[in-house]
């Protein structure tokens, strides 16, 4: 099993995480707890599959195998519930670019797209870069979490003709698990004003007891006429670097319709090694995994204590799922420029700036903190010391 409390050197790895930083900022010695992928190896059986695809030495065009498919079909019913057939799984490079597809396949352009705020950064920028109209809802925080406001988006589904909503879930920054009430209320109020929903669910598999993870297409059968789920083992196993995500899509003549999409923009091809990767995860991970998620969860309960014994002011977010923390500073009354510089030149750590999550993101960061507890505690040290010292009236 894993040793997640070993440092796993990644710098000169042509990592994002840590080898872009200082391109970005011009500073050696940054701790990076932001872009979304895990310090952690792999599961083992996940590098034993690749090491064996590559001993082959022939990396020509390959095709899906059953044993993939029923690997997928396999673990979406036992973790989750969800029953699929063959024939619903399409495959596709990422969910980035099949939330475009989607965008391609179920609306047309200038259409009103509606997005919470904050969410992921990139929904809004596909939507923009397809030349649809982006609509934004703010979430509520209450009780140290994140609602649904369905009111003001029934209100804004209805001011703006809004023809799509792509739903994030477990949600990317603030870390809720939606339950089976939330969605069911999204889905009644999507089918009551013919609202297309694209499900990101790339996250379903990081999810803390008691919390317990609900597939948008698992709540009501009729949601599967105007619905479509993205996926992949990338975000659960640490694989965004071999590149594979599943698109799942029940409704025969909505997947002809992505199908389309798919051909028009010569999407569909998978790397090879993203195939094996994602097989050998499903099958022979779980164990991993088990072992992943109380490493996340006390990850996640040190931060918490730690803020709330050296800087009370910063308010947080526990998350329900992800390996994802929402922070909020606004106590200090900083703007969103001296909160970054304050970060990165005082305290040499990269998080996350709310404002790339939406204009309700201001004055937050999100942290990443899928890394070893070593790296953390040294990180959150840095920050506390940072505040400490810098003055507030800048």
């Amino acid at each position: 099993m894993i040793d997640f409390d070993k440092v796993q050197p990644r710098t000169g790895t042509n990592s994002v995480k840590w080898d872009a930083i200082q391109e970005m900022y011009h500073r050696e010695g940054l701790l990076p707890l932001w872009v979304a992928d895990m310090d952690f190896l792999a599961p083992k059986a996940v590098t034993i599959a690749l090491q064996d695809a590559v001993a082959k030495g022939i990396y020509g065009y390959s095709i899906f195998p059953d044993s993939l498919y029923r690997a997928i079909i396999d673990w979406q019913q036992t973790r989750h519930g969800f029953s699929l057939e063959k024939e619903a799984i399409l495959f596709n490079s990422g969910v980035v670019p099949s939330l475009a597809l989607a965008l391609q396949s179920y609306t047309a352009e200038n259409d009103a797209i509606l997005i919470h705020d904050p969410v992921y950064h990139p929904f809004a920028d596909v939507i923009k870069r397809n030349n649809r109209r982006l609509v934004r809802t703010p979430l509520l925080e209450k009780a140290g979490h994140f609602e649904m406001d369905f009111a003001a988006m029934e209100q804004a589904i209805v001011e703006n003709n809004i023809k799509l909503f792509i739903l994030c879930n477990p949600h990317n920054p603030g870390g809720r698990v939606w339950t089976k009430e939330e969605l069911t209320t999204i889905g009644l109020l999507c089918q009551k004003h013919h609202v297309f929903v694209v499900s990101d669910e790339i996250h379903q598999d990081i999810v803390f007891a008691p919390h317990r993870f609900t597939s948008f297409q698992t709540v009501d059968p009729s949601f599967t006429a105007f619905s479509i789920v993205l996926t992949s083992a990338t975000k659960t196993f640490n694989l965004a670097g071999i590149k594979n995500s599943m698109v799942f899509i029940k409704d025969p003549a909505l997947r002809k319709r992505f199908v389309a999409a798919q051909e028009r923009n010569v999407q569909g091809e998978i790397n090879t090694f993203g195939t094996v990767a994602t097989e050998a995860a499903y099958r022979e991970g779980a164990p991993w995994l088990e072992a992943l998620l109380p490493y996340l969860s006390d990850n996640a309960a040190f931060i918490q204590s730690f803020l709330q014994a050296h800087m009370p002011n910063v308010r947080v977010q526990m998350p329900e799922g992800t390996y994802l923390m929402w922070l909020d500073f606004s106590a200090y009354g900083l703007s969103d420029q001296q909160l970054q510089r304050i970060l990165i030149n005082e305290a040499h750590v990269v998080l996350n700036q709310g404002t790339i999550f939406g204009p309700h993101g201001s004055q937050h960061m999100r942290l990443n903190f899928a890394c070893s507890r070593s790296i953390l505690e040294k990180a959150l040290h840095q920050i506390a010391e940072a505040f400490e010292t810098i003055d507030r009236k800048e």
